[in-house]
């Protein structure tokens, strides 16, 4: 006879209320192979190539030397050549964190690194760059929603989140994109969300140099966004070199399969900083109000049933809670169990299922009495071990 799956139990006490702490030249990649920048085989982290000069191979400070000289001989020693509002002639080490972004972009070819720096400079002098990203464009209906900067990444780089499935809707795609003008105010309008992504970067040796990007392909309608992307592709590819951050192997692309988004993001992301459309539990408003509550992580094996108990909750005292399971597609519920032997358990959520693509429960309780919450996630009908995160808060009752 099959043995039945016994629950697990995480059990939790009341925290004190602190609060919390917070190469040769590339060619064009086609839309899909260069937005897959979201999420999924097993690895650890990205990495930022090496800023420290001491760390450089004796041909790449040669390199870099070179890319200085030439600077000065085209501009003077005392010549405006400026770059996301840094001096490249001043001789400090941001200037050569962008230098050696331009040399390694050109397999520290010097001549070809100089003439992409050039074009760039001109191109951010026409395109006025320097002044984008605090100008208003207007595009209130898509911020938050098709390009976004939202929290960071476990080792601290900023997390750009790129949705277009939006454009699927005629409406919304002629509107945006009907004419010239309309596409060339868009391109203007993302490339002032990279800069305010790049305003984030450190740019020294050791510091955090790059980006994450998250591309939901979701609905993305590729044909008709092909002109616009190609466009986009064009000018990063061109303007903003080794912006992107590398996994641990030279690649920059890890890709998610649908329904794996929360555990692909999970590896790179804490859940606190996922936005709920992913499996996260990071909603729209909650960086307007300082860091996030950490959340503590915790897996569900196939065929389990996982019991968290947050004891010591007072009489009178709120509690709080968030929780979420990567995938869902199981049972959830929650209950108040009071200390007093013979009292009532409260049903305050009773069980029910959450499909796959439910955002991440939000509630709260006040208690009339002393006891503990009990919140179940439910997994004994399927085979899939699943990531799930969770965090909670108690209040105690002002009238104490």
């Amino acid at each position: 006879m099959e043995k039945a799956p016994s629950p697990i139990t995480i059990p939790e006490k009341i925290p004190p209320e602190d609060p919390p702490e917070a190469s040769p030249k590339p060619y064009k990649k086609s839309l899909v192979t260069t937005l897959m920048e979201a999420a999924t085989r097993r690895s650890p982290s990205f990495k930022e190539d090496t800023y420290f000069i001491s760390h450089l191979k004796s041909s790449e400070k040669k390199a870099l030397q070179d890319l200085k000289d030439k600077l000065v001989a085209s501009y003077g020693p005392d010549g405006e050549c400026t770059v996301w509002g840094m001096p490249l002639l001043g001789g400090d080490e941001k200037a050569d964190v962008i230098l050696l972004k331009f040399l390694r972009a050109r397999d520290f070819r010097v001549s070809d690194s100089f003439h992409m720096l050039e074009k760039c400079l001109a191109w951010r002098k026409e395109f006025k760059a320097d002044n984008v990203a605090e100008e208003d464009l207007g595009f209130k209906e898509l911020e938050g929603g098709v390009a976004y900067m939202h929290g960071y990444d476990r080792e601290g780089h900023p997390v750009c989140y790129n949705a277009y499935g939006v454009f699927k809707d005629k409406d919304m795609y002629e509107r945006i994109f009907g004419d010239e003008e309309k596409l060339k105010k868009f391109l203007r309008w993302r490339v002032q969300v990279l800069e305010r992504g790049i305003n984030l970067l450190h740019f020294k040796p050791g510091g955090i140099n790059s980006i994450i990007q998250v591309t939901d392909l979701k609905d993305m309608p590729k044909r008709e966004l092909r002109v616009a992307s190609n466009q986009i592709l064009s000018l990063f590819q061109d303007n903003y070199p080794e912006m992107v951050a590398r996994k641990r192997t030279k690649s920059k692309f890890v890709i998610s399969r649908e329904g794996y988004a929360a555990e692909t993001l999970y590896k790179f992301i804490t859940p606190e900083d996922v936005p709920v459309q992913y499996g996260g539990l990071s909603r729209p408003n909650d960086l307007q109000n300082g860091p996030p509550k950490p959340a503590s992580e915790f897996t569900v094996k196939g065929g389990e049933k996982v019991n968290i108990q947050i004891e010591g909750i007072e009489e009178g005292a709120t509690i709080t809670w968030d929780l979420v399971v990567g995938g869902w597609d199981l049972e959830y519920s929650a209950e108040f169990v009071p200390n007093v032997e013979g009292s009532y358990t409260i049903a305050v959520e009773k069980p029910r299922k959450l499909s796959p693509s439910e955002d991440a429960i939000h509630n709260s309780f006040t208690s009339r009495e002393n006891g503990k919450m009990v919140l179940s996630v439910d997994n004994t009908a399927s085979r899939r071990k699943k990531v799930a995160a969770y965090r909670y808060i108690v209040r105690k009752s002002s009238l104490l």
